[in-house]
């Protein structure tokens, strides 16, 4: 089978598409025929072993898992011993960080418990761009106690978390204002933020303005700033980001800011529940499909933060509506 391969640490651009044989599932896997994938943090991370402490976690002098990928779509084609959760021919989707990566190639053995069914009303390309960012999204808004009509600030605004964090916001009758910057920030006004605030020439955290909760997907910030953009009673959610940072708010945590959040993130929890969000509209922002062989010019793109929405691959050629 066809995959993308990081056989050493380095730029993306020494990623490698290749021939890797063809894998059979283990007891309580299933094989998935990978329609789509998306590009992650985690693979920006994997692919260059950056933070260095990524490194206890991917493996200290090259990856022990070469192939990168957390987020899959695709049609289950082989079962396990002990696998009992789906049937060949099924459609799946979900977030794999919880069990392994490697949805950057035509196949993928998992573990039955790292996908769900997918929602009818998604198509392949939607639904690999949703169980990652929709989760962040979600579980940070609820770790803030988001209710209606609250003030809300997206620090990172155009990226996946962003976008969806928006559309749930706004379920909520929330005034929505999203930072980020260049090209994203049309894109942004068009999908619906009430306001935007352009990083590079302001920083949301002295313009004077207050919101009542403040996701942060980037963590530029450190925790005595952010406290200037709260207004009485607010809370600051962040959900990934600068590794130095998420130290910083950490310990602000620890020694009594119990304003400031850090969440964990569960893969996958509580997205069975949205799924009749879907029918009502709810869908992830895509920027693509690319085709998979182009996924290390990708994960630099996604890195240096050019893109908007979720970065999906094809992996198949597909019926774009499916």
């Amino acid at each position: 089978m066809k995959a993308i391969v990081c056989k050493h640490y380095g730029p993306p651009e020494e990623l490698q598409y290749k021939d890797v044989p063809q894998l059979e599932p283990r007891k309580n896997q299933i094989r998935i025929r990978v329609k789509a994938a998306a590009i992650n943090d985690y693979d920006w991370s994997l692919v260059r072993g950056k933070p260095t402490a990524y490194r206890l976690i991917f493996g200290l002098r090259k990856p022990r898992k070469p192939i990168p990928g957390m987020e899959v779509a695709g049609i289950v084609d082989a079962v396990g011993p002990g696998a009992t959760r789906f049937n060949i021919g099924d459609a799946v989707y979900g977030d794999t960080s919880d069990h392994g990566f490697g949805s950057f190639a035509e196949y993928l053995c998992i573990d039955e418990r790292a996908v769900l069914l997918k929602p009818e009303h998604l198509t392949f390309v939607e639904a690999t761009a949703v169980p990652h960012a929709l989760c962040l999204a979600h579980q940070g808004l609820q770790l803030g106690g988001l209710l209606p009509k609250m003030n809300v600030l997206i620090n990172g605004a155009g990226g996946g978390v962003g976008t969806f964090a928006l559309q749930l916001a706004k379920r909520q009758g929330a005034t929505v204002t999203g930072v980020d910057t260049g090209d994203k920030l049309e894109q942004m006004r068009a999908l619906g933020f009430d306001h935007i605030i352009d990083y590079k020439t302001q920083d949301f955290t002295t313009t004077g303005q207050h919101y009542d909760l403040v996701l942060d997907t980037k963590s530029t910030r450190s925790p005595a700033s952010v406290k200037h953009a709260l207004a009485p009673g607010g809370v600051y959610v962040t959900v990934g980001g600068d590794p130095g940072r998420l130290i910083q708010f950490l310990f602000a945590r620890i020694f009594g800011q119990k304003n400031i959040r850090i969440l964990a993130l569960k893969p996958n929890k509580g997205l069975e529940a949205l799924h009749p969000l879907f029918a009502e509209g709810l869908r992830p922002v895509v920027d693509g499909p690319h085709p998979l062989t182009d996924v290390p010019q990708l994960i630099r793109y996604f890195g240096e933060g050019k893109h908007f929405g979720k970065v999906v691959v094809v992996v198949w050629n597909i019926d774009p509506d499916r």
